[in-house]
């Protein structure tokens, strides 16, 4: 008893290290984006500012409400493309994994073509923009590559398959339940682990999407975080290298380039932050689907 109350302690401890160490570039991310242009030039990156300062926040923090428009709009593709991008998943997932459906075997092969093939950029930029008329619209956020990944509907079809016994769908049919009934009150209160998982990885993608709005918004106006950091940055890399375009506005000494990139990037990051203890008992179940049950 005390052998292995010693043993776990040791695990305890090794685990522990590992955890502060996987916290260390975080930290050192923090520290960048709250220290000196002239400070990280000298002395490069560490844990603790070497000389604080909050010049690269204030650049970032120009127009607050930008700032936040840009928020709402990622907040709500993030919460609306989860919730949709899940529910069209799983209505596709769970036919396929029941073996009474006919021709589930040729369904669950187109859907798996799509992970290797696709039509390429410009084709898809001409079928969303002239055929869908998605650009400019928040619709450009929720469906190009994001509303439904094969991959998803892969696992969850998987899962459904391997954990959610034919018996009890069998006895509820038995029992008098619909299709949806079965759905709604058996399969899905089951599936828990796998659409925490999936959900957690859709609010990544979601949040951290900036490409669909390189492609598709013009608009400034509906340019989510991700977009708007990119472009500031981008503003700001223009201006370094390019002080006479900037027409006067800014001297290239003033633009914490270095500190910017950390600023944007914890700026980005503290929301996914905020929301993923949420789904972390649910991740963690959904990483061991199909591990051996005691």
């Amino acid at each position: 008893m005390r052998a292995n109350r010693l043993e776990q302690t040791v695990i305890h401890i090794i685990f522990f290290l590992f955890a502060c160490i996987c916290l260390i570039p975080f930290a050192v991310l923090i520290s960048a984006s709250l220290t000196s242009e002239s400070a990280i030039i000298q002395n490069g990156y560490s844990i603790w500012p070497s000389v604080f300062s909050a010049e690269s926040y204030r650049f970032l923090l120009k127009e607050p409400m930008m700032i936040l428009n840009a928020y709402g709009i990622s907040i709500f593709v993030t919460v609306l493309g989860t919730a949709v991008s899940l529910i069209m998943m799983t209505l596709l997932a769970y036919p396929i994994s029941r073996k009474d459906l006919p021709f589930r075997n040729v369904i669950a092969f187109i859907i798996f073509f799509t992970m290797l093939f696709n039509g390429g950029l410009v084709p898809t930029y001409l079928m969303y923009t002239n055929v869908f008329e998605i650009k400019n619209t928040l619709t450009a956020y929720l469906v190009p590559g994001l509303l439904v990944s094969a991959f998803f509907v892969i696992l969850i079809r998987t899962f459904f398959t391997m954990n959610i016994p034919s018996e009890v769908i069998e006895s509820a049919k038995i029992d008098g339940a619909g299709e949806f009934r079965i759905f709604y009150g058996i399969v899905l209160p089951l599936s828990k682990p796998v659409l925490g998982a999936v959900g957690i990885f859709q609010i990544i993608n979601y949040w951290n999407d900036w490409f669909n709005g390189l492609i598709y918004i013009t608009d400034n106006k509906l340019h989510s975080i991700q977009v708007m950091l990119n472009t500031i940055l981008l503003n700001s890399q223009y201006l370094m290298t390019n002080v006479q375009a900037a027409d006067n506005m800014v001297e290239a000494g003033d633009i914490p380039s270095h500190g910017l990139k950390m600023a944007i990037a914890v700026i980005g990051v503290i929301p996914i932050l905020i929301t993923y203890p949420f789904f972390q008992k649910y991740f963690a179940k959904g990483l061991t689907v199909g591990a051996v049950k005691g």
